[in-house]
């Protein structure tokens, strides 16, 4: 039996969130430059997200670029940007027959003029597909998202717009650049490494969390469907006992 009879699919996370990790690492290996690692990167999020439709995941978000990332070597970063400006225009078509709508999350304003416009140009194309959300989270960090939500809550107080006393989870979360997607039930990180990397800090509250060694050029949906078997055979207790879910 394949991994993906193994699925239950009435018990599928509503949105799984990855840290794509290990292009570099992969590229390194065989001898290449970094940006090689990313470009074959792309396949493996190709084959993932068809995967995710396949199965009926309705929300699937990758951190694509933190903004950490713009402190690495500016060849590298031209690259990423040049990258991700091209695998949009070849993907658009693909992502329609797929019925995937494309989103994004992050501090938008600081991608390169060009790539922002082709972002967005796609965004519009696909916004009235259905079957999948696709975020991507570009120029992205947790820290920024959560001090951006305080700010405008702090900026509508002033205003008298609302009271301290408004203020509650539901209220900040509407702030956050992820409004208004349902918080991630599994989050999976490629490479081996073991942590959040400032990603999704609010939203991964309560999420799985699921580790693999594979680097991330190498990942297919194969193991996507590997990662999801190992969520559904967790208990999710959320605070409670394993007596009182039962």
């Amino acid at each position: 039996m394949t991994d993906i009879e193994l699925i239950d699919r009435s018990k599928l996370p509503r949105h799984i969130a990855i840290i794509m990790d290990g292009n570099g690492r992969w590229a390194k290996e065989r001898g290449k430059l970094r940006v090689f690692g990313h470009k074959r990167g792309v396949d493996a999020v190709r084959d993932v997200l068809e995967g995710a439709v396949e199965i009926g995941v309705p929300y699937l978000t990758l951190y694509t670029f933190s903004t950490e990332n713009w402190n690495r070597p500016k060849l590298e970063v031209a690259a990423l940007m040049e990258l991700l400006v091209s695998s949009i225009g070849r993907e658009t078509k693909r992502l329609m027959a797929n019925g995937v709508k494309l989103n994004a999350i992050g501090n938008l304003e600081q991608l390169p003029p060009k790539a922002l416009a082709h972002l967005k140009q796609c965004m519009e194309e696909t916004a009235a597909n259905t079957k999948c959300t696709l975020t991507l989270a570009l120029s992205y960090s947790s820290r920024w998202e959560i001090t951006a939500a305080a700010k405008k809550i702090a900026e509508s107080v002033e205003k008298g717009l609302i009271k301290a006393a408004d203020i509650d989870e539901h209220l900040f979360a509407q702030q956050l650049s992820s409004y208004p997607l349902p918080d991630p039930e599994l989050m999976i990180r490629t490479s081996g490494e073991q942590r959040v990397s400032n990603y999704l800090l609010w939203q991964l509250a309560y999420a799985e969390l699921y580790f693999t060694n594979k680097l991330w050029p190498d990942f297919r949906r194969d193991d996507l469907y590997t990662a999801i078997i190992e969520f559904q055979n967790r208990e999710r207790r959320f605070g409670l006992t394993s007596e009182q879910l039962k």
